[in-house]
């Protein structure tokens, strides 16, 4: 970057390639769930890998069950607010909140803003196999961040489609050197059609977090350019791009610095899906100090309780809770991040930030 360039908060120069390239030493105790030393190989050398049928259906079946509920009061919200006449009851799983959306356009929104933490999905979080390979990822102390995600990607909505970025575009610089691991988690079987994951195959290995704008089309996303990907990361767009389907059951294993995105859904049915992570807990999460993260493994405390009830005294949308106080039917998302990055495309989620310069700080 030239000197008269302006520089954004959360660019950098500083890199630390090692951190999400180098494999740990691997836990000489055999456990339950603990996958291949190839794949967790793969996961450092490429970014990511998609492990399949990994989940106990019933464990992922709770979580669809629990999806229901939201949406189930989300309609009632709704009905009740006078913003909608019909709550389509006899929809199922993955087409009432689209008709929820078609009436209430911003549905999906408000649904993601509902951020309270259903006990199916702290089960999976927490799930003794599941952390079992998150060790081998990065080692006995686990902590989970405070970011988690359910993605509702109704089909063709701009607002579900999330454009090409590194995660840690989302957090402060106290998160770029901490290795985080994501699962993505579809609730169904994930392909092209339906919107699954893309990812830039070996975009990490030179440890850097790339310029990203804000915000990409009418949403609150960050947006990566390919042409930067390809300028500050290495990225080769004919030969590192993967479309990556994953079945019901499995899921995408990544760290926190690939660039990666969601494709849009094409199919005639809602695609959900779950973004869990991890880090150890003896680093900063950068999560702008909203909430901290929730420690599930300790080797000075092996007889740990996770203390879910602390962790849910927090929400994470603390920007959203401001607005919502006032109208709590508001669609409009706004977030730190978007003070990090150079606004280069307005939009109303721009704009109220803009207008209101909300200061996020720990509840």
């Amino acid at each position: 970057m030239s000197t008269t360039q302006k520089k954004w908060p959360a660019e950098t120069d500083e890199a630390h390639p090692e951190i999400f390239t180098v494999m740990p030493p691997q836990p000489k105790e055999k456990k339950p769930g603990q996958l291949p030393e190839k794949d967790i190989r793969q996961f450092f050398e490429l970014g990511y890998v998609v492990v399949e049928d990994f989940f106990d259906k019933k464990d992922l079946e709770a979580c669809r069950k629990a999806i229901e509920e939201k949406v189930e009061q989300l309609a009632q919200k709704l009905l009740k607010g006078g913003k909608i006449t019909d709550t389509y009851s006899e929809y199922g799983f993955f087409e009432r909140l689209s008709k929820l959306e078609n009436d209430f356009p911003g549905a999906t929104i408000l649904l993601h803003k509902m951020g309270t933490l259903p006990k199916a999905f702290s089960d999976l979080w927490s799930n003794e196999r599941l952390l079992n390979v998150v060790e081998q990822l990065i080692g006995p102390d686990i902590m989970g961040h405070p970011v988690w995600n359910l993605r509702t990607k109704t089909p063709q909505n701009e607002s579900a489609t999330v454009p090409w970025h590194q995660d840690v575009s989302y957090l402060d610089e106290t998160s770029y050197r901490v290795l985080q691991p994501t699962a993505w988690i579809p609730l169904l079987d994930a392909d092209k059609k339906n919107g699954c994951l893309q990812i830039a195959e070996r975009g990490h290995r030179t440890g850097k977090i790339a310029r990203h704008t804000c915000c990409a089309g009418n949403t609150w996303y960050t947006n990566l350019a390919e042409e930067e990907m390809v300028k500050t990361l290495g990225v080769d767009l004919e030969k590192d791009l993967k479309i990556l389907p994953v079945r019901y059951g499995g899921m995408v294993l990544f760290n926190n610095i690939i660039p990666h995105r969601s494709l849009q859904n094409f199919s005639d049915k809602i695609r959900w899906s779950l973004d869990l992570r991890w880090q150890t807990p003896f680093q900063p999460a950068g999560f702008h100090g909203i909430k901290d993260g929730i420690v599930f493994r300790s080797t000075q405390n092996p007889n740990l309780k996770i203390d879910w009830d602390t962790f849910n005294e927090t929400q994470r949308h603390t920007g959203d809770q401001i607005k919502e106080e006032k109208d709590e039917f508001d669609t409009i998302m706004t977030g730190p991040w978007m003070l990090r990055w150079e606004i280069t495309h307005h939009n109303r989620h721009t704009d109220a930030l803009n207008k209101e310069n909300p200061v996020w700080t720990k509840a």
